[in-house]
């Protein structure tokens, strides 16, 4: 008998998505920002009983919704049925509470946010990153409709509007007419920071310079200091100076007050010249040049290394290939430390929407147009992530209530932006983040060396960062499943900035947990018995640290005879844009 050729229709229907996913990909489509969603409105036409079943408890709870309008309405009191997050500071006036028309624009508002968050991310017959995908695009279409964006539907803006006799408008447009010109939404003015005078003022000086970075050498601040040096390897995607804000926030001036002698990296703002400039040469003529740099300098047989974010990352890989590359008591650096840092990539938090083979062939297409990454491309996409409190707040405060952004200094630095070469960040964007090769044994090779990271073998302190959105803490804690060596974990309140940014003060403003990590113990274990402390991560780094950096010798001048200064602290680098 012939065999019957027709498709079923759930057959049908994924055809038709691959159809239209393969029609937009890469095309019209290249951040993936229609794909996902149209892929879940396909989906929930394809199971139609579980649609009726999201109908129906959609209906019970707008009918509970409509009791509380027609409450409203009558004036009688009657609670919110539905709250924003506990994140969410869009309703925090009391205005939205308070008038029934106000209430129930927000309720409404919020109900529809809600439902279709939910409904995205139960949607049956696709992959929770699609789900994920989908859901992140409809919320930001969402988060951009909010009533709050709009003058006549934000009773706050109207209100500062009468309170000032207009003057919140004036103000306001002038806020708007400068972003306009900034190309950007202002988070801080930049003329309320300057690199070198008010950000960045430890003394010390420019002891090495080549293509791709200056090692800046810190002044001590105590008379002895300990032998074997730290290095610090900073993310090339922002400037280095987030250790070093003003002197009561900089991790920089701590530690030398702590009596250790400490080397960093400032890595040049690179331009079309340097395309071709390969993730080989950021390992060679970067990590291995820091710390030969600090060895010599110091005359110490190995250095303390530390790495924030990619820069760490970095470091890991750094420590893998030394592993390889050099005798097992010849390996440069003694232990090391890593921040924030990602080197398992399977789910590498809210920034894997941007992450698939069409949106990485796109941006390498454009990077390799112009020889590199514009940091404003960047800093655009991690804004994005978080739009709320990253871009629509500035908006409402600059833009609809006239207010000039307070001076910050981490958002001033996070708006100095720099560039990332062609060559280096594509391949770091496939290698890494899409094809996740970091973990796999011997899978990646860089200056020469296949890279295993069951290598390493040196201390290991760790730090990640609670409510991280870009080195999520669960996947950060992977780390310790890949390394040999000896293992502690610490666990940070705050986020990617401000987790690692986190001066002991009196009375404590966070909170951290830690415990020494175990290679096959799973991250909820880990929490269950790690201790909490109040205050800084710092002082516990510290007492695992300088035991290790050898005895009290004394301090050592910011330059020496063999590496005169090139210039003074923070260097002539990270002046560049």
């Amino acid at each position: 008998m012939k065999r019957n050729n027709r498709l079923t229709p759930p057959e049908a229907m994924r055809r038709t998505m691959r159809q239209i996913h393969d029609s937009i990909e890469g095309s019209i489509d290249p951040l993936g920002m229609a794909a996902p969603l149209i892929h879940a409105q396909l989906a929930w036409l394809a199971h139609p009983q579980e649609l009726a079943e999201h109908l129906a408890l959609l209906s019970a709870d707008l009918w509970h919704l409509q009791i509380h309008t027609w409450k409203r309405a009558l004036g009688m009191p009657s609670e919110d049925p539905i709250r924003p997050h506990g994140d969410d500071a869009r309703f925090s006036d009391p205005v939205w509470t308070e008038s029934p028309t106000w209430d129930l624009t927000k309720e409404w508002y919020l109900a529809l946010t809600h439902h279709l968050q939910d409904m995205l991310y139960e949607t049956p017959g696709l992959s929770s990153k699609e789900r994920r995908r989908a859901a992140f695009w409809w919320r930001k279409w969402l988060n951009m409709v909010a009533p709050t964006n709009f003058f006549w539907t934000n009773p706050v803006a109207m209100r500062k509007a009468m309170e000032t006799n207009g003057e919140s408008l004036v103000r306001g447009m002038r806020n708007f007419l400068g972003d306009l010109q900034a190309g950007n939404v202002r988070m801080t003015s930049p003329e309320d920071f300057t690199v070198g005078v008010n950000l960045a003022t430890t003394p010390g000086a420019v002891v090495f310079r080549n293509r791709l970075l200056e090692v800046i050498h810190y002044a001590p601040t105590q008379p002895r200091v300990h032998a074997e040096p730290v290095v610090i390897v900073t993310p090339w995607i922002n400037k280095f100076y987030v250790l070093d804000l003003v002197p009561k926030k900089s991790m920089i001036h701590y530690l030398l007050d702590q009596g250790l002698d400490v080397f960093i990296t400032s890595w040049k703002n690179p331009d079309a010249s340097m395309r071709d400039v390969s993730f080989d040469d950021y390992l060679l003529e970067g990590v291995h040049a820091i710390v030969e740099t600090a060895r010599r300098f110091t005359g110490a047989p190995q250095v303390h290394a530390a790495g924030y974010c990619i820069g760490g990352t970095a470091l890991a890989m750094y420590m893998a290939w030394a592993n390889r590359r050099f005798k097992a008591d010849d390996v440069p650096v003694a232990d090391w430390t890593l921040l924030t840092t990602l080197v398992d990539f399977h789910k590498p938090g809210d920034i894997e929407v941007f992450i698939d083979e069409a949106s990485i062939r796109y941006l390498t297409d454009s990077m390799a147009r112009k020889g590199y990454l514009d940091g404003k491309e960047m800093a655009a996409s991690f804004r994005l992530l978080r739009s709320n409190s990253l871009i629509w707040h500035y908006v409402v405060h600059g833009w609809l209530y006239g207010e000039a952004p307070p001076p910050f200094d981490v958002l001033y630095w996070n708006m100095d932006y720099t560039r990332m070469p062609y060559r280096m960040h594509a391949w770091y964007l496939r290698e890494l983040y899409l094809h996740n090769r970091l973990i796999q044994k011997d899978a990646l090779a860089v200056a020469g060396e296949p890279l295993d990271l069951g290598r390493i073998v040196q201390p290991l302190y760790a730090v990640a960062a609670e409510d991280d959105h870009i080195a999520p803490w669960l996947q950060t804690y992977r780390i310790n499943s890949y390394t040999s060596g000896p293992k502690r974990y610490v666990l940070s309140s705050s986020g990617h900035i401000l987790g690692i940014v986190n001066p002991p003060v009196t009375p404590p403003k966070r909170k951290y947990w830690v415990a020494d990590a175990h290679r096959t113990e799973a991250a909820e274990a880990w929490q269950a018995r790690a201790e909490q402390h109040a205050g800084s991560w710092w002082e516990d780094w510290m007492a695992w640290l300088k035991p290790r950096c050898g005895a009290l010798v004394d301090a050592r001048p910011a330059a020496s005879k063999a590496f005169p200064k090139l210039a003074d602290a923070p260097g002539t680098y990270v002046l560049e844009r």
